[in-house]
């Protein structure tokens, strides 16, 4: 069994209504997916009432701590010396959410703390070795 990191942190989603939306994300990390993190939203804040999750690079989070971060479906950036926002962009449309950045970077500290980001390619060479020795054993 490989460590797992979860937080849950406040977020706001921020759109056209007078007053953002608050909400708690759950921010998972799984050593054996060393260089992805998730972000789950309840299914309150969906448009089919199931919770939804995101799937995108660890290093992605951090470099949008401190620099406009990403391509495609997924933009992190600081905005100020405290928050963090993130976009996230998808058929349905672009859902804009503002996180206090500390509770962000500790999250990621945890993570690097259960795989450091030096150890993040040997963890999933690790994944396939010990995969392919099961497999010869059994059979």
């Amino acid at each position: 069994m490989f460590p797992t990191v979860a937080q849950s942190v406040p977020a706001r989603l921020i759109s056209d209504a007078p007053r953002a939306r608050a909400m708690q994300v759950s921010l998972t990390y799984n050593a054996d997916d060393p260089l992805a993190v998730r972000m789950v939203f309840p299914p309150t804040v969906s448009l089919n009432g199931t919770g939804v999750t995101w799937t995108f690079a660890r290093s992605l989070l951090d470099s949008g701590l401190h620099t406009p971060s990403g391509a495609g479906d997924v933009h992190i950036w600081p905005c100020g010396r405290t928050q963090t926002m993130v976009e996230l962009r998808s058929p349905d449309g672009v859902a804009l959410l503002q996180f206090d950045t500390a509770r962000l970077r500790r999250f990621l500290l945890h993570t690097y703390a259960t795989v450091p980001k030096e150890l993040e390619t040997r963890a999933i060479d690790m994944e396939h070795g010990l995969a392919t020795l099961l497999r010869e054993a059994q059979g």
